[in-house]
């Protein structure tokens, strides 16, 4: 049978190059040729163990643009109808769901209780820091339209999805609102860009590495603040430019925990605070309820985009790539062989996005 490469995570903080079998698609399902696999700051705490304890060993990688290399008996569209055939670019969300659950039926919300994130290495497997990806019938892939840059659908990967399932649960922005995103890294550049595209008037981005806070700039922040001033300074300058009743929203998308009781504390009177980027840290952090009420505010959190939050993703990546330097945010490529250097880069900071490009 022939094989194909895969960065497989055998145990916390230890990764390994594995040849694996290449599998024909059950029906329902497709094989595809993976074309770029983005790095998630959530896979730099699944290696590290940060995230839990995973069924090792396992192919990382949940986010992926390929092209289909077979199809599985009866599939014939995408999971939004488009016609589908070998060689057309798709883009899938990472978790197959079963809709004989309470989650997918009754509540239709995700994560699917009868699905899994990952699944055993040795087995047939979606991973996309590999040369090829196996969905399974019901993982939802959707073909890319015509004329979009794979490239600016990669750049924002599974961010830009969180970041518009997070506004389906704790409410769009509205034209003319304040906005704060903690961190710009994937996720918070995703918010900058929704937010700039829903008409936000203010659009305020903090973080320590000044390149991401240019890059937040060309996406649409207004401001930017440093985290190499006091919270203190931090808050004064954001109040100065939202005005005393503070921000209508902030999102973290820090991935960093003592992150969380600054956003409670910069959130406005009447404000959300819409929390994105901590699935991975595990943790605590004191905060005072008492602000939750006195300033009659909103906190909310989202994880697991729905498919649909991965259609919308791509049709407005596709949509925006031209308006908006999205290609351009992919600023290091890594082989298949090379992902524990990826995953160090992202680690350091060093990168606006990270990708596992298998042609290297």
């Amino acid at each position: 049978m022939a094989t194909g490469r895969a960065t497989v995570l055998v145990e916390p903080n230890r990764l390994e190059t594995w040849d694996v079998p290449i599998q024909a698609p059950e029906p329902g399902g497709a094989l595809v040729r993976v074309v770029l696999g983005g790095v998630c700051g959530s896979d730099l705490h699944i290696m590290t163990g940060e995230a839990g304890i995973m069924p090792f060993p396992i192919i990382l990688g949940h986010e992926g643009v390929g092209r289909v290399e077979k199809l599985g008996a009866g599939v014939v569209n995408d999971y939004a109808g488009v016609p589908v055939k070998v060689g057309d670019l798709v883009y899938w969300a990472p978790i197959a769901l079963c809709h004989r659950c309470h989650s997918c039926t009754v509540l239709e919300e995700t994560p699917c209780e009868n699905s899994q994130f990952f699944e055993h290495a040795e087995k047939p497997n979606w991973g996309s820091y590999a040369d090829f990806a196996w969905l399974p019938n019901g993982l939802a892939f959707f073909r890319l339209p015509d004329g979009a840059d794979p490239e600016a659908v990669a750049a924002l990967g599974c961010a830009l999805p969180t970041v518009l399932r997070g506004f389906d649960r704790c409410g769009p922005i509205m034209v003319n609102e304040t906005v704060v995103v903690q961190g710009a890294g994937p996720v918070g550049l995703s918010a900058v860009l929704v937010a700039a595209v829903a008409g936000a008037r203010e659009i305020i981005v903090i973080d320590g590495v000044e390149n991401r806070l240019e890059t937040a700039k060309l996406l649409g922040a207004t401001a930017t603040v440093s985290l190499k001033d006091s919270p203190e300074e931090r808050r004064r300058q954001i109040y100065d430019l939202c005005g005393h009743n503070g921000p209508n929203v902030v999102v973290e998308a820090a991935g960093y925990l003592p992150a969380f009781p600054e956003g409670v504390d910069l959130t406005g009177n009447h404000g959300r605070y819409i929390v994105l980027g901590l699935w991975g840290a595990i943790g605590t952090q004191p905060i005072s309820p008492r602000d939750l009420t006195t300033k009659n505010i909103n906190v909310g959190g989202a994880s697991f985009p729905k498919p649909k939050n991965y259609f919308g993703a791509m049709h407005l990546a596709a949509r925006l790539q031209d308006r908006f330097p999205l290609a351009k945010l992919i600023s290091h490529r890594f082989a298949i062989g090379d992902a524990g250097k990826a995953l160090d880069a992202v680690k350091k900071g060093e990168v606006v996005k990270a990708v596992i490009d298998p042609t290297l």
